[in-house]
């Protein structure tokens, strides 16, 4: 051996042994993780569209995690309660959040002032799921298909009130979007989450409702609600009667809602990795495939830090064009 390689290989080894120290730690860390229960944050009440997500994944989550993953409902201000939450919470990958398309990508254009950012107070760890918006209404309204929606709108304009999970929530702005689109005018009428919302609607409190599939699905298989239209690209396998919004007059419109497991900024990278590992592997499983396609849900398979910087600018887009702004 020569003296400069010599030379070069005792200037290597303390750079070496410290990126072997830096690491350490975070290998120690993620070797013992996890040691307690997780808690995943939903930021909605129970039974809507987000919770129906969570439960299932939390269950297959903490089966391969060989520990409990705990579902936490904490609704309130179009989940931003909830995600601000765990933006504050401590990173050391045992508070989890359930984000969604409105606390992940909308929100921020939303809200005037939001208590977090949604970008820079998380690590993305996977993206689950997605389902289009269903536009429902009681069977008593007397409103038979979208085009009679539009209709009876357009001769008594804000007469029709509909309901939504709360403001800046899909449901919330897919109708706002769809009310652009059809040149009409409908009356908001915000809840506390999808649950209380449904529970108005099938009492017929309120005639019309938007909403993620999965919370109304039920309701609609039974009878006690009728979907005039669904807001995805294709139609729903668990539903291929009904008819999407874009071909039913309305071409191009698409507002679809999604999930994703979000962890607070500056979690342990290889603690980030053994959630991201675990989270993927569940998603493109067969069987949490098939019991999700049974709610009216599709798994979905993308790298999650750049889909939720699209979908950002896509419904910052979307939000800016209704005008819609919260304080």
């Amino acid at each position: 051996m020569d003296i400069g390689t010599r030379r070069r290989q005792l200037l290597t080894l303390p750079f070496a042994a410290g990126a072997v120290a830096l690491a350490s730690p975070w290998r120690a860390l993620a070797s013992g993780y996890p040691s307690k229960p997780i808690r995943m944050v939903v930021p909605f009440p129970a039974g809507g569209p987000t919770d129906i997500v969570a439960r299932p994944f939390a269950q297959s989550l903490g089966e391969a995690l060989k520990q409990s993953v705990v579902v936490d409902n904490r609704g309130g201000a179009g989940g931003s309660i909830g995600a601000g939450m765990v933006a504050t919470a401590a990173a050391d990958g045992y508070t989890l959040l359930m984000g969604t398309v409105g606390t992940s990508a909308i929100n921020a254009s939303l809200y005037k002032n939001l208590s977090y950012h949604p970008v820079k107070d998380f690590t993305p760890i996977a993206a689950v799921a997605t389902a289009p918006v269903a536009i429902v209404v009681h069977p008593g309204a007397g409103i038979g298909s979208l085009a009679e929606l539009v209709s009876k709108a357009k001769a008594r304009p804000k007469a029709i009130n509909y309901g939504s999970a709360g403001n800046g929530t899909p449901g919330h702005l897919a109708a706002a979007m769809f009310c652009a689109t059809a040149h009409i005018e409908l009356t908001h009428v915000p809840y506390k989450g999808s649950a209380p919302a449904v529970t108005e609607l099938l009492g017929g409190q309120i005639p019309l409702m938007f909403d993620p599939l999965q919370s109304v699905l039920p309701h609609i298989q039974s009878g006690k609600l009728k979907a005039l239209a669904i807001t995805s690209r294709q139609r729903a396998s668990v539903l291929p009667d009904v008819p999407t919004v874009a071909e039913s007059g309305f071409a191009e419109f698409e507002a679809t809602a999604w999930w994703a497991l979000f962890a607070p900024a500056g979690l342990a990278p290889a603690i980030a990795q053994r959630l991201r590992a675990e989270s993927e592997r569940i998603v493109r499983g067969a069987d949490f495939e098939r019991r999700l396609a049974g709610l009216g849900l599709q798994t979905i398979h993308v790298p999650l830090a750049s889909f939720q910087q699209a979908e950002t600018a896509k419904w910052g887009a979307a939000v800016r064009a209704t005008g819609i702004s919260i304080e």
